[in-house]
């Protein structure tokens, strides 16, 4: 058969398919070509399928330059040549193998992307977890910032701690950075952290040693909730098998001992700031460290009233002045200072800075100080070492308070008077929410009924303990 031509390729469309065919040899196909009634110009492949039906596989339109992807005779002519080795190499059905070829490039290509995003995830993931991978370190300062640092909810609710975590910060500093706290969170075991809390224990220190694994625990809860680690090695953990059973002390000052004190303390060498915050605490029931963070704008000796804005349990308190603490703080302004600008020294207690307010641990350094063995006197401290030992035996400056406290209830007080005096929160949830009452005149009368207490004491001539205690009518709450 003679082969297909330019000129007949390029043949007038008559209004109906025109075919042009070219045979191969005999069972090897024929290369074809159609004209259509539109004047489209198509090469094929033509071949008997394994069925025994004639079948038409397209090559591809035709074009004399071959320009715009079509194919010139010579290049149609060809492909049908490679079709038809590959028919007579055995496929029969060419149709159907090149739609299997076609669906397993596609797989082929749907299982390259699969890989490729296979390997993306296991990056991402890999850049992820190296993200996470923090030390110790890292995470405490994410854990200070996120929960120590305080914060007011939009209910009002203040959250976090006063301190903003620089207590904490500092007793990790001390115990925990120095051996854990450039190793991974994720790598540290609770082998080690035990180590730290077994030597905490070993120097004496049981109390530190509990606050220290509760902080630990709260750090790694924090870790595991932002999935740094996949768990807290120390979860499950019992405080009292690990660092003990925490005792809980009721150490409180006779009658006699706050005599014998506040006769020591004038002689006890201390600074004198620091003297006169010992009646202060007493006369006041305040925690150590709102004590020693007050501010003289929040005192109002003229109307007898401290004002605490920021306290422990996060809510002010509003503390009346009695005779006795009004007369400690006006000793504490006439050694007021000034700060470097001119000013005065806006805290009751400054520090050697006087811009800054005194360490908390100072004050309980100094009744510490106070109450040693002169053997057992640190270097560098006062030589006074017993001249605050009391009878009754070691104390602390939250004794102080917990000795107002029961002079408080034995001078008749009621209870929920002194939760108020204390600036305890309140317990019962109805009381919470429906109790806003804080009790202000109650306690006016029962910071008055102390310190006049309190002034007996320190002065005893001026009257007998008998006509000094005022007996406070109690109100249920």
């Amino acid at each position: 058969m003679a082969g297909i031509t330019d000129k007949q390729m390029q043949a007038n469309p008559t209004g109906k398919d025109q075919w042009l065919t070219q045979a191969f040899k005999r069972g090897a196909g024929v290369f074809a070509a159609r004209i259509t009634a539109a004047g489209e110009r198509i090469f094929y492949f033509r071949y008997t399928n394994s069925r025994g039906q004639r079948s038409y596989l397209l090559i591809g339109p035709y074009s004399p330059r071959g320009a715009g992807g079509r194919l010139t005779l010579s290049e149609g002519y060809k492909r049908a040549s490679e079709l038809s080795l590959l028919y007579q190499s055995g496929v029969r059905d060419l149709r159907e193998h090149f739609e299997r070829l076609e669906a397993d490039r596609l797989a082929a290509e749907a299982a390259e992307q699969r890989r490729l995003a296979e390997e993306q995830r296991q990056r991402d993931e890999a850049a992820a977890a190296a993200a996470r991978r923090l030390t110790v370190r890292q995470i405490f300062d994410q854990w200070q910032r996120a929960e120590l640092a305080p914060q007011t909810l939009a209910d009002g609710t203040r959250v976090g701690r006063k301190d903003g975590g620089a207590w904490v910060r500092e007793s990790f500093a001390r115990r925990v950075f120095p051996t854990l706290g450039d190793l991974y969170v994720e790598d540290v075991t609770r082998a080690e952290i035990l180590t730290l809390i077994d030597q905490t224990r070993a120097e004496g220190k049981l109390r530190t040693a509990q606050v220290l694994l509760a902080d630990l625990k709260q750090m790694l809860r924090f870790a595991t909730e932002r999935e740094v680690i996949a768990h807290n090695p120390l979860e499950g953990l019992k405080r009292t098998r690990v660092a003990g059973r925490a005792v809980e002390r009721d150490r409180v000052l006779t009658d006699d001992e706050i005599r014998t004190l506040m006769r020591a303390v004038p002689a006890a060498r201390m600074a004198p700031r620091s003297a006169l915050a010992v009646n202060l605490i007493l006369a006041t029931a305040t925690r150590v460290g709102e004590a020693m963070g007050a501010r003289w704008d929040d005192v109002d000796l003229e109307r007898r009233r401290w004002h605490l804005p920021d306290t422990k349990n996060q809510r002010p308190h509003l503390i009346h002045l009695s005779d006795f603490a009004a007369a400690q703080f006006e000793a504490l302004a006439g050694l007021r200072e000034l700060v470097p600008s001119g000013a005065l020294s806006p805290w009751v207690f400054p520090a050697t800075d006087p811009t800054q307010p005194v360490c908390i641990k100072s004050f309980g350094k100094q009744l510490a100080d106070r109450q040693r063995e002169p053997e057992r006197r640190m270097t560098g401290r006062t030589k006074a070492t017993t001249s605050l030992a009391l009878p009754g035996g070691r104390w602390t400056a939250h004794d102080l308070r917990r000795t107002a406290a029961t002079m408080m209830a034995r001078l008749g007080v009621s209870t929920d008077v002194i939760d108020e005096c204390l600036n305890h929160k309140l317990q019962s949830r109805v009381a919470r929410v429906y109790i806003r009452d804080r009790r202000e005149a109650d306690q006016a009368r029962a910071f008055d009924a102390l310190g006049r207490q309190l002034q007996q004491l320190a002065d005893p001539g001026q009257g007998t303990h008998s006509t000094n205690v005022v007996r406070m009518a109690t109100r249920a709450a």
